[in-house]
């Protein structure tokens, strides 16, 4: 079995750390934590890695390893929210999609909200590139094709117009996915259960009906929230209340 250790990807993570504001400090912070990871010290490299997070590091394999680190330390929940949240960045990343697979195997719910597999086939640009690289193709492509287009109506040369063509529908299926990305992230919400145990209820009070329990890494989807509770969707049939302190929004 593949064994969690930092990867390759974090020459990467230091690089981009020691290119934050102030420098020196968020690289040592980093290197203390990937010192106390390789110590087996999972606590330590996790308040390590966590006090990045907080400084303002946005980065896919500092919260891989931050998933990496929990996992070690046997926290289910957490470990699954930082791979989720890893995998909005760097959705192509092979260890981290082994280990993410892996943790999934340890959660004792079974996935509630599943994809098909006809549609990862179908839009595979979708779920294996990162959003920002979907943006970024979708902004090339689209000075690409202006420019083609250009070029047309200057010189009107008949060769050219097969190459629009297949810009043209590139363009077309890059620039749908993005706004269709930004859509999903303002309006679709998801959450895993940090908590061993939660109880899902009619209501925001303990008394209230419990209507099903959910465990630790399980994948939900937000549909509303107030100050203390978050009405989520298991399925489409189960649906109700949870104490925010027991899920982590991703």
């Amino acid at each position: 079995m593949k064994a969690w250790l930092l990867t390759t990807g974090s020459l990467v993570l230091l690089l981009a750390v020691a290119a934050t504001a102030p420098a020196t400090p968020n690289a040592r912070t980093f290197m203390d934590g990937t010192e106390a990871y390789r110590n087996g010290d999972w606590p330590a490299a996790i308040a390590a890695f966590e006090s990045l997070v907080a400084a303002g590091v946005n980065n896919g394999n500092l919260f891989y390893n931050l998933g990496n680190a929990y996992l070690k330390n046997e926290d289910l929940g957490h470990a699954l929210l930082w791979y989720e949240r890893a995998l909005k960045r760097i959705p192509d990343d092979p260890d981290l999609r082994f280990n993410y697979d892996y943790a999934l195997t340890l959660t004792k719910d079974e996935r509630g909200q599943k994809e098909s597999p006809l549609l990862r086939i179908l839009f595979f640009w979708k779920y294996q590139l990162s959003e920002a690289t979907v943006r970024w193709a979708a902004l090339l492509l689209n000075a690409v094709l202006w420019t083609a287009l250009s070029v047309l109506a200057v010189r009107k040369k008949r060769r050219l117009r097969p190459s629009i063509i297949l810009a043209a529908a590139a363009t077309l299926i890059f620039t749908a996915t993005a706004v269709f990305n930004y859509v999903e992230a303002v309006r679709v919400r998801h959450a895993v259960i940090l908590s061993e145990q939660a109880a899902v209820r009619s209501g925001f009070t303990d008394s209230a009906t419990q209507l099903f329990v959910l465990h630790a890494g399980t994948k939900v989807r937000i549909t509303r929230q107030t100050d203390t509770h978050l009405l989520i969707r298991y399925t489409a049939d189960k649906i109700g209340w949870v104490k925010k302190s027991e899920v982590g929004i991703i």
